[in-house]
């Protein structure tokens, strides 16, 4: 009986009950007909799509910070980026890669100054985040009106002026991860490049976390007390884990939108942090503790679900639920683990 409950207590009650409730949804489908080799792909591509915006609570929970609600701030930068790619009528990597060139140095200077903000109210980090993430939103949606870009591609067509609330990226960057050394295996699409680039994020912070820099900012987010003590600049090391969040928030949303094919603007940012929190949260991360390993978890549980409930729930009761599912998993698994101090310690 111990040992049972020594492995719920590792394991921890959100991927206890998540993992066992996929697992259910995986029969169903399976005895329901549905084809299971298309859906291991929509899985596979849903992790590499969402797999670097989770990511970006990685940085902000060991600095400290907490769960960065505030990530439309990085997502933001991110479309910025990939709008000026599109201006310019870069294609293909080319595009990609400057989309990222120019979202990276934004992302870093408002970084700063969130984690400028953040150090002044500290103890109301994932509060404050959440009203910041929603005003730079609804902000950016007059930016958008006014925003002097000429493309044909980004502009409405009536009136010559104003960004459309979906760009196409046919013509740019669309689905270039997920066709580079693509193959299909057994009737499942493998996007290899878009897996290999999340692959590549996630190697990148788990190095940071090794290195000087990432001891100390570990250290700073970990004890402040402690870490103030043996000279630490605790302040300095939240506003490093606020900039690196904020970096992969708008590296992440342009691996996304390259993905799916468009870029959504506007209020599409709005809730974009509310998928990212629940996700890292499910993969056992704890608003004080976080690992790679949470992040690749908890994105495979959250994304799965999300792919295997739709045609299941679909068929079953002959109508769409996957939204109602998605909500009540997003928000409560979000409620439950904000009422913990650890998610579980198996990963």
């Amino acid at each position: 009986m111990d040992g049972f409950k020594n492995f719920i207590e590792k394991v921890g009650y959100p991927r206890l009950i998540i993992g066992g409730f996929l697992l259910v949804l995986c029969i169903s489908a399976a005895m329901l007909s549905i084809p299971i080799p298309g859906l291991i792909s929509d899985i596979l591509i849903r992790i590499g799509m969402n797999g670097i915006l989770v990511l970006a609570m990685v940085p902000a929970i060991q600095a400290g910070v907490g769960l960065n609600f505030a990530l439309p701030l990085g997502v933001v930068c991110g479309l910025i980026g990939a709008l000026i790619s599109i201006e310019y009528k870069l294609a293909g990597f080319t595009g990609l890669f400057v989309a990222f060139a120019v979202a990276i140095p934004i992302a870093a200077i408002v970084g700063y100054f969130y984690g400028q903000m953040l150090n002044k109210m500290k103890g109301q980090e994932m509060t404050v985040g959440t009203y910041v993430g929603f005003s730079v939103v609804s902000g950016m949606c007059i930016f958008w009106l006014l925003a002097p870009f000429k493309s044909p591609e980004l502009i409405w067509a009536v009136g010559g002026s104003g960004l459309r609330v979906t760009v196409s990226l046919e013509s740019s960057i669309d689905k270039v991860l997920n066709r580079f050394l693509s193959f299909r295996f057994a009737g499942i699409q493998v996007p290899t490049g878009l897996l290999l680039f999340f692959a590549l994020c996630c190697l990148i912070v788990w190095l940071f976390n090794k290195s000087k820099n990432g001891v100390i900012m570990n250290a700073a987010g970990s004890n402040e007390r402690f870490a103030s003590a043996t000279g630490i600049n605790v302040n300095r090391q939240r506003i490093l884990g606020v900039i690196l969040s904020t970096i992969l928030g708008a590296v992440g949303i342009i691996v996304f939108s390259q993905s799916f094919g468009f870029l959504q603007l506007y209020n599409a940012p709005l809730f974009s942090a509310m998928p990212a929190v629940a996700a890292v949260l499910i993969g056992g991360a704890s608003i004080r503790k976080v690992k790679i390993s949470h992040v690749v978890i908890g994105t495979f549980l959250f994304q799965a679900l999300l792919v295997v409930a739709l045609p299941v729930l679909n068929t079953l009761a002959d109508g769409s639920m996957s939204e109602v599912i998605r909500a009540i998993v997003q928000n409560g698994i979000i409620l439950y683990a904000l009422t913990r101090k650890t998610g579980g310690d198996l990963a």
